[in-house]
């Protein structure tokens, strides 16, 4: 099983070292000692943590679809030509970079600050893990 540090874990969640202690504190989170001595966090106990923090906001379209990975964000850049546009739009930590036609970008109305749903729906999704295969 896994175990990450306090700094580590901190740095996976997107928060402070001080917030992860709190939480250790708080008994939301429980600290173990690795064979060196050192107080880490179980990797399963952190995953669901991620899980309980990750409230995405809410979602404004009321459309019925069977795509799962959408990522509600607000447009922080828009680069349009004659034909194509490239739209960017930050959910939370994440950074979804979009190439669409200008012409649906006029009649989205899409600019900067505008709030957007990103809908994702891929055949293929690569996983990487740190370091090679065990």
């Amino acid at each position: 099983m896994a175990h990450y540090r306090i700094s580590e874990a901190a740095q996976l969640l997107g928060v402070s070292d001080d917030t992860v202690r709190r939480w250790v504190e708080s008994s939301d989170l429980v600290l173990a000692v690795d064979d060196a001595g050192r107080q880490v966090i179980a990797g399963t106990d952190l995953a669901a943590r991620a899980v309980e923090l990750a409230q995405a906001p809410h979602d404004p379209s009321s459309v019925g679809r069977s795509a799962r990975n959408r990522f509600v964000g607000l447009v922080t850049r828009v680069v349009t030509d004659q034909v194509i546009a490239q739209v960017e739009i930050q959910s939370g930590q994440h950074r979804v970079v979009s190439l669409l036609s200008a012409e649906a970008v006029r009649e989205l109305g899409l600019e900067v600050g505008s709030l957007a749903v990103a809908v994702v729906k891929a055949t293929n999704v690569i996983i990487e893990t740190p370091g090679g295969s065990q």
